[in-house]
């Protein structure tokens, strides 16, 4: 019962920037973590970064320096900031929401993804 839908995907030149969110919806109560993975073409899903109801956060070492998870609370909303972008982050991004839905159970749930591209 808990949705989730990933945007701001597209085309950006090297070195460029993007933001991506990730918005969920349903009989949601609360979000206890929301995070981002990313599969290119070719490869398995690879984790990139996740944070927790507790602001905890952790990165892929592929992003760190360059990457900043961040989240609105009352929009249950989490955001991916993508700074200086190398052709190498191309890929298809999908955002992962473990939520506390009504009747004081957890669901998971993943979105179905936004294309990064990283070309000149």
């Amino acid at each position: 019962q808990v949705q989730v839908v990933e945007s701001g995907g597209g085309l950006v030149q090297p070195g460029g920037s993007l933001r991506l969110s990730c918005a969920a919806s349903g009989s949601i109560f609360s979000i206890r973590a929301m995070g981002w993975h990313r599969q290119a073409p070719g490869k398995e899903r690879e984790l990139v970064a996740t944070t927790t109801s507790g602001g905890s956060t952790n990165y892929a070492d592929s992003v760190t320096g360059r990457f900043t998870i961040s989240r609105d609370n009352a929009k249950n909303t989490v955001y991916l900031q993508m700074n200086s972008l190398k052709p190498e982050d191309t890929a298809v991004y999908y955002c992962n929401v473990q939520a506390w839905v009504l009747g004081g159970t957890t669901q998971g749930a993943w979105g179905q993804g936004t294309q990064v591209i990283v070309s000149s």
